[in-house]
């Protein structure tokens, strides 16, 4: 399994960054939902990495075995 990080960067101006590294698919999302609750709720920019296009380990697994048995 692969390493799940999450970077926080505050700036001297306030400004939170979140990047997360080593979540494939839109779970970083779900990973990153309560903390920006907690900030208040207002995403002013949100940039998706190429590993959010990747489909989720497990679900390619879930692909693998569907197309194997055939």
């Amino acid at each position: 399994m692969e390493i799940q990080e999450v970077e926080i960067i505050i700036g001297k101006n306030g400004e939170v960054q979140v990047h997360v590294t080593g979540v494939k698919g839109q779970a970083c999302l779900e990973i990153t939902r309560g903390l920006e609750e907690a900030l208040g709720g207002q995403v002013l920019n949100r940039e998706m990495t190429a590993e959010a296009l990747e489909q989720p380990e497990e679900v390619q697994n879930q692909l693998y075995n569907r197309t194997s048995k055939k």
